[in-house]
């Protein structure tokens, strides 16, 4: 396996200045997709301008949003600016957004501040128009605490809905099989259990996703250099249940495309957006990778590994500050 990650890009200054000439897009700009239509903006997802470009007066079914709410040191005044941006985006995905339509939302909540963002954000939307649905946990496999608290282990996701969304029921079964019995109830004179009512041997996956693994350096979708990365099974998942084959989702958040790909696994359409020429190029990247290796990612390698190898300013870069040993790497490449 090559063993070949990058450092977070967001966090890194000179890395991303580095790694700018590699992108195809600049701000500003379209990229489209000849194959199946899909569309990676380098636009700000809070200006209605930029979003319209992208958008051509098309509806979206659905919309999935993860904004980096990492991002804000949640203090009062950086909450208000915060909230106050997050309010732009939401205005614009509710007009974008076809008549019955969906939106789902990833927002962390910072439990040694009282929770923020969550509680603001969650206020603001009570004026958005759009309808609350429920309250959704993801449960992460592996997370993060200390002996005098309880681990955190959750990622919070909110879905709301335009008007009057479809929901496909059937995307909602889980694999895991129903094995405890209750819930007795009277059905025609006859005493029964959840197990013998139930129209799948599957239990549903419910508001807590316990069944879904959190995206780590193992696993094939991994996509270094980016944060927070969510799992492909979450976004098919509500892909699936809110959206058919062949209509649009949009995504102004992309960071590692994971919304991107996951509509062109499931047949659908994606616009998506951000305002990061290197994410943008990341997305890009992930799908092409998809096409012609059908891999998801690239596990404990990176999508500019290639560039990389032959760029001497980004390889001094990576030996000085992180102690890459690009000697090894090549052996190992040539192992392979």
């Amino acid at each position: 396996m090559e063993n070949f990650p990058l450092p977070r890009i967001d966090s890194d200054p000179k890395l991303h200045k580095l790694l700018l000439p590699y992108c195809r897009i600049k701000p500003g700009e379209i990229w489209f997709d000849e194959i199946n239509k899909h569309k990676v903006g380098c636009l700000d997802s809070a200006d209605e301008s930029h979003v319209n470009k992208i958008m051509d007066g098309e509806k979206a079914i659905l919309a999935v949003h993860d904004p980096p709410y990492n991002f804000v040191a949640f203090e009062e005044k950086h909450l208000i600016d915060f909230i106050d941006w997050c309010r732009k985006w939401v205005n614009i995905s509710f007009n974008i957004l076809a008549d019955n339509a969906s939106m789902y939302i990833w927002l962390g909540a910072d439990q040694n501040n009282h929770y923020q963002p969550f509680p603001e954000f969650i206020m603001m939307m009570k004026n958005s128009g759009f309808s609350s649905r429920s309250f959704i946990t993801m449960r992460n496999q592996r997370g993060y605490g200390t002996q005098k608290n309880w681990m955190a282990v959750r990622q919070e996701l909110l879905y709301y809905t335009k008007g009057d969304a479809a929901f496909n029921i059937e995307a909602e079964y889980t694999d895991i099989p129903k094995i405890l019995k209750g819930y007795y109830k009277i059905i025609n004179g006859i005493e029964t259990e959840n197990l013998e009512r139930g129209k799948s041997e599957n239990i549903r996956a419910g508001n807590v996703w316990v069944d879904i693994q959190q995206v780590f350096y193992r696993m094939e979708e991994n996509v270094n250099g980016c944060y927070a990365q969510k799992p492909l099974k979450s976004i098919d998942r509500i892909i699936r249940a809110n959206s058919k084959k062949g209509e649009l989702i949009v995504d102004l958040f992309s960071h590692s495309g994971t919304t991107l790909l996951s509509a062109e696994k499931l047949n659908r359409r994606c616009f998506t957006t951000d305002i990061d020429p290197v994410f943008c190029e990341v997305s890009i990247r992930r799908l092409e990778n998809f096409r012609i290796n059908k891999l998801t990612g690239w596990q404990n390698s990176n999508p500019f590994s290639n560039e990389i190898l032959e760029d001497k300013k980004i390889k001094n870069y990576l030996s000085r500050t992180y102690n890459f040993d690009f000697a090894k790497l090549n052996r190992e490449k040539l192992a392979v």
